[in-house]
């Protein structure tokens, strides 16, 4: 379901972000981006989202098959491409590179990025565990780059509406969240570089939003996530990749209680009766509080469409909300797209402004310690970066 989401989005952004990008005109101090891989994700990430953005701009593009990045950069109207990812690191006008490289490979070339002198956008999951996570940021703070991990969902309105909905206080405290994001079965081919287990493939990693969700309505203590229990489904064709992940946290929250959670990921779901994809299941967080269930359907592309579900359990009354705008925007603002508002805050940070939000190394750290906790329980064990092991 990700990849029709991704779909779905290109045709969004051509729309509200494509069409628009006639009318935009770079500012003098547009960060120059380049990016490392020619990968799919790039138009919806990047290249739509800065096209309509006066405040960044796309200026080069590498892949190790040089070839594939001139054409790439022709198709988008990239002025530089490289051959290698080390001859775009090398070029002084590239002020930030976006890494859209498998998921083992973005600590390495995140931290060689930083060396050369560029900010970092480094996709989800930030890297291949928690120890390199902390290398990332230390090198960042090191070098006074900015890192930052490209959970774009968590910049939309919508995300943001539901957290006020969630600590407010009206509803009470968080008790219990149930986090789900699927994949039909057979929706993802086998050459694909989310079943290589040396390339940081697997559901887990891959579909880790259930857990930045969790998290990022839960509100844990430092150290507060335990795993209680971990259930992998190993794909078929190598058993030490998970085509599916079952996990029950119990989360300590910094608001001094016990939260109950369980995320499910899975890559290849098995189809309705054999035979039915179940294509309608967006990804979709519940959080039940002591005096209401809130449901957010389709969190990761809510710009797509989403609603939020909220049931009272004293007025046994149910109401539904949508937010593709913050409440500071006009009313007339375009919808953008979750990836334009992350790129807007990207971009800021560079600058020196403030952004209207932030993942913090602190938070993606612990994103990574949940993701080497759930794999250990399950008994795959905790990944490793590929240069590990290859």
């Amino acid at each position: 379901m990700a990849m029709v989401c991704q779909a779905l989005t290109f045709l969004h952004q051509y729309w509200y972000e494509g069409l628009s990008a006639k009318k935009v005109s770079k500012t003098p101090v547009a960060v120059k981006i380049g990016v490392l891989s020619t990968a799919m994700i790039n138009s919806a990430a990047l290249f739509n989202p800065a096209a309509s953005y006066a405040g960044a701009e796309v200026v080069a593009i590498a892949s190790r098959d040089a070839e594939t990045a001139k054409s790439t950069a022709k198709k988008y109207g990239i002025p530089k491409s490289y051959g290698s990812y080390e001859a775009l690191l090398a070029d002084p006008e590239v002020e930030a590179v976006y890494i859209s490289l498998p998921n083992g490979l973005h600590g390495e070339w995140a931290i060689k990025s930083m060396r050369a002198g560029k900010h970092v956008l480094i996709e989800k999951p930030l890297c291949s565990n928690s120890q390199e996570a902390r290398q990332i940021f230390q090198v960042a703070s090191e070098t006074s780059l900015v890192a930052l991990e490209a959970f774009h969902w968590r910049f939309h309105p919508a995300a943001h509406a539901v957290k006020d909905l969630v600590e407010g206080g009206k509803y009470g405290r968080v008790t219990r969240t149930r986090a789900r994001m699927v994949t039909p079965k057979n929706s993802i081919p086998g050459s694909d570089i989310r079943w290589k287990y040396l390339l940081g493939g697997g559901a887990l990693m891959d579909e880790t939003y259930t857990i930045s969700s969790t998290r990022f309505f839960t509100q844990p203590t430092p150290d507060g996530i335990t795993i209680t229990s971990a259930t992998a489904r190993p794909w078929s064709k190598d058993p030490r990749v998970d085509a599916a992940m079952e996990a029950s946290l119990s989360i300590q929250s910094t608001r001094g209680h016990v939260i109950d959670s369980t995320i499910y990921a899975d890559l290849d779901q098995p189809n309705l009766a054999w035979v039915v994809p179940r294509v309608w299941e967006l990804p979709a967080i519940e959080i039940e509080l002591e005096n209401a269930v809130v449901y957010f359907y389709n969190f990761m592309m809510p710009h797509l469409y989403h609603y939020i579900q909220i049931y009272d359990k004293r007025t046994k009354k149910t109401t539904y909300e949508k937010h593709y705008n913050f409440p500071s925007e006009p009313k007339t603002a375009q919808p953008w797209s979750t990836y334009r508002y992350q790129l807007e805050a990207f971009c800021n940070k560079i600058r020196g402004n403030k952004p209207h939000h932030w993942v913090t190394p602190e938070d993606s750290i612990q994103q990574m310690e949940t993701i080497d906790s759930i794999y250990e329980k399950s008994g795959l064990g905790k990944r490793l970066p590929t240069a590990e092991v290859v």
